[in-house]
């Protein structure tokens, strides 16, 4: 059985950090493609960053570039979000996704599996 199982959201002020991680089991971690996704309140989900199967590639959307940083660990079945300068826009239910056999798509339709979210909220 598939899971990924989000973690390391919280309560932050702005100007904060936060890293999210999210542990994939079940699956051949290596072949799938790995995205973060968000939906902030009231909104739809929106696409954060991707990264590659390899982890050579990422792509970032504009709102994010320069403050949060995706990597990943084959070895350890991870995938991380490293949140810098959080604004309170920022604040938003945060999910990771796979992508079987992916190039990290934007397009939330790409993925096949999903964590069940963890809560990022940012005070100011």
């Amino acid at each position: 059985q598939v899971q990924l199982v989000d973690s390391g959201g919280g309560l932050v002020q702005a100007g904060g950090s936060l890293r999210l991680s999210c542990a994939a089991s079940g699956l051949t971690f290596s072949g799938y493609a790995m995205g973060w996704f968000r939906q902030p309140p009231g909104r739809e989900r929106e696409f954060v960053a991707t990264i590659t199967r390899s982890g050579g590639s990422t792509d970032y959307a504009d709102s994010v570039k320069g403050r949060f940083t995706i990597s990943r660990d084959n070895a350890k079945n991870t995938v991380y979000l490293q949140m810098n300068s959080l604004n309170p826009e920022d604040t938003a239910v945060y999910y990771c996704a796979a992508e079987w056999y992916g190039v990290g798509s934007g397009n939330p339709k790409s993925y096949h599996y999903w964590g069940q979210g963890t809560q990022v909220t940012v005070s100011s």
